[in-house]
């Protein structure tokens, strides 16, 4: 027999291989069900609830830089956020938005139910600030200021006016608009995803003017919780598909 070798058909470099394969079978089986720490057990359309062969790790306490203490799966759904019914009784039908499309919380405006406090940066503060309380950041002078410049919609009408930029100080960069909109009843949050600005005006397409006045508004001037965030973007996200018929008809 050679070097190595255990029997005639058995050798070192053969168990360690196999040794191998067991090991990343194994990683391979605790990656995904640690992956199901959130977002499971999944729930059919009659309520019946799937954990599927890996099943769903047990509960594991998280110390949060801020000193709290969060619990995953923690046993509990959180705030259910779509208003729809199925277009079929079978699996995997579509699903209509009951109501204000806008707000129903299903296709691209469904939002998951996050924290209702501020992102916290190192220091323990909130990480997004409208730049008029953020010292140290400006809009750089190579770019345009969209402040005073008008928010036209997929029309061409006039959405609103742009009041304030927010901006993400950790990560150094915009945020959100702070538009006050046409009406000049309120003033409401776009995320920067989903503006176009030009040297003289900024368009944003997700929306119909008169869609402004219902998007989710802040419980602060000033800071925005991470619940929020959700809302308003999710809002803008439903715009692309439901601010107008036209977005779901079929192209022929």
């Amino acid at each position: 027999m050679g070097t190595g070798a255990i029997t005639g058909y058995v050798d070192v470099a053969q168990l360690v291989l196999y040794a191998f394969w067991l090991f990343f079978a194994a990683l391979i089986w605790y990656l995904a069900r640690e992956n199901r720490r959130e977002g499971y057990p999944l729930e059919t359309h009659t309520g019946a609830k799937l954990n599927g062969w890996i099943g769903i790790p047990e509960p594991k306490t998280y110390r949060l830089h801020d000193g709290s203490e969060i619990q995953v799966p923690s046993g509990s759904a959180g705030e259910q956020t779509g208003r729809g019914e199925r277009t079929y009784p079978n699996e995997g039908a579509p699903i209509e938005p009951i109501g204000n499309p806008l707000l129903a919380g299903v296709g691209s405006g469904a939002w998951s139910a996050r924290a209702d406090h501020p992102d916290m940066d190192a220091h323990g503060q909130p990480k997004i600030r409208p730049l008029a309380v953020m010292p140290g950041f400006e809009v750089s002078e190579n770019d345009p200021d969209p402040r005073g410049m008008p928010v036209i919609d997929a029309k061409g009408n006039s959405a609103g006016t742009v009041r304030e930029l927010w901006v993400d100080g950790p990560e150094m960069m915009f945020r959100y608009l702070d538009v006050e909109i046409a009406d000049g009843s309120r003033r409401a949050l776009v995320p920067m995803t989903f503006c176009r600005i030009t040297r003289d005006a900024v368009y944003v397409h997700a929306l119909m003017a008169h869609q402004w006045t219902d998007v989710p508004a802040t419980k602060s001037p000033d800071t925005i919780t991470l619940l929020e965030e959700e809302k308003i973007s999710a809002y803008f996200g439903a715009g692309l598909l439901y601010a107008e018929p036209s977005r779901t008809d079929p192209l022929i």
